[in-house]
């Protein structure tokens, strides 16, 4: 490689083939389907929102949309694809790493700033509909919006180098405030809290670009930063696809040991009481349960379609069936669970009984979070129906 800028182009490359295997396997048709479903009765809701709405002075709608895209400029961790061999091999180049840095944040706005465009054009409908702004000021708050993108980028690269990256919440909470300012003052035609804002973030970035001169570059915390980054990539995907590079982590989640009196210690429940505790402290199993319940619990909470929160809790109902039952069931691995003596059907039969647990769980959730709705036990015997039949006709 002749130089810096080779490095980032090869690593850029692999990195966009790295995430099209993996969308690959994601976005399949069905995905596809329940995403655009998922789209259209949230596009509904938030249009019967507006109309309801409409002209109506005292809903917060202009601090609403503010906050909201406030929060997503102020994340804005950069993306360098730096690697541990970075830490030693990229030291005599310490001096020339600007390049490397140049096209990373380049990279990390192009990325970022799409979502923070959506997000406002998203809010776009709520401030001409609701607050009755005009469409110069809409406009001029999204150009803002681009601009504080880019500030809040390089703001927290520059922080990151400064102080390895610690306390960075408190400087995320002060541009977090000084974005909800910006936008304000644009969007309310108050261009002296614009200004004022501006001048203070740039002040506030300045300030830690100014002192990272004679700061070392942090390799630990930048590769760290981006591990874990790229380890939340791995484990969205591995929901839908094997991924060599994740490996489950186990938690002790010792809040949760009561639950466990739920299943006799006996010779004959030994596999049910087993699996019992593998799903709760293995995080790959208990997330994946916990994400689709949430899921399943705002959608009914706040859809009040009836037929789109019952096609998706059905949908999420299956979903936690059959991946924790094919999580659990069986292993192409040796444990030491296949030297108890016990049927060798055992711990399929326990499987099912464990997975029906996590199934009634869900379904006491969705009808807590759907109670303030119109036949709001459907969702919950959709979820215990569509769980049974799932484990019963599932191999």
């Amino acid at each position: 490689m002749r130089n810096l800028e080779d490095v980032w182009r090869k690593r850029s490359a692999h990195y966009t083939e790295e995430l099209k295997k993996y969308m690959r396997y994601i976005f399949t048709g069905h995905m596809a389907i329940v995403i655009v479903f998922l789209m259209g009765a949230g596009g509904y809701q938030y249009s019967h929102w507006l109309d309801a709405n409409h002209g109506n002075t005292n809903t917060p709608s202009l601090e609403i949309a503010t906050l909201i895209v406030a929060f997503f400029l102020m994340l804005s961790r950069p993306v360098t694809l730096l690697k541990k061999p970075d830490e030693v091999y990229l030291l005599p180049l310490e001096t020339k790493l600007g390049v490397y840095f140049k096209h990373a944040l380049r990279f990390t706005f192009t990325t970022q700033a799409v979502i923070a465009v959506i997000v406002y054009i998203v809010m776009w409908p709520m401030l001409r509909q609701v607050t009755e702004l005009e469409v110069s000021q809409i406009v001029a708050g999204l150009i803002v919006t681009i601009v504080l993108k880019w500030l809040n980028i390089q703001a927290e690269f520059a922080y990151r180098w400064n102080k390895a990256g610690e306390h960075v919440w408190l400087n995320r909470l002060v541009r977090y405030v000084l974005n909800g300012a910006a936008l304000w003052g644009v969007l309310t035609g108050l261009y002296l809290v614009l200004v004022i804002a501006v001048v203070l973030f740039i002040a506030l970035w300045l300030v830690d670009k100014k002192n990272i001169v004679k700061q070392p570059f942090p390799y630990e915390h930048f590769v760290a930063l981006e591990d874990n980054r790229m380890m939340g990539i791995y484990r969205f995907a591995n929901y839908f696809t094997d991924v060599p590079q994740v490996h489950g982590s186990i938690k002790r989640r010792p809040y949760f040991d009561f639950l466990y009196n739920m299943v006799p210690k006996k010779h004959k429940t030994t596999f049910e009481y087993y699996l019992f505790r593998s799903v709760i402290r293995t995080d790959d199993h208990f997330y994946l349960w916990l994400r689709l319940v949430v899921i399943n619990a705002l959608i009914v909470a706040f859809v009040d379609i009836t037929i789109a929160g019952a096609i998706i809790s059905a949908a999420l109902a299956f979903a936690v069936a059959i991946q924790l039952k094919q999580a659990i069931a069986s292993t192409h691995e040796f444990t030491m669970s296949m030297l108890y003596p016990l049927p060798q059907d055992s711990r399929q039969k326990a499987a099912v009984k464990i997975v029906r647990y996590f199934i009634i769980a869900q379904a006491v959730i969705v009808l807590l979070a759907s109670i303030m709705q119109p036949y709001f036990y459907v969702y919950a015997l959709i979820v215990l129906v569509v769980g049974e039949v799932t484990l019963r006709l599932s191999k």
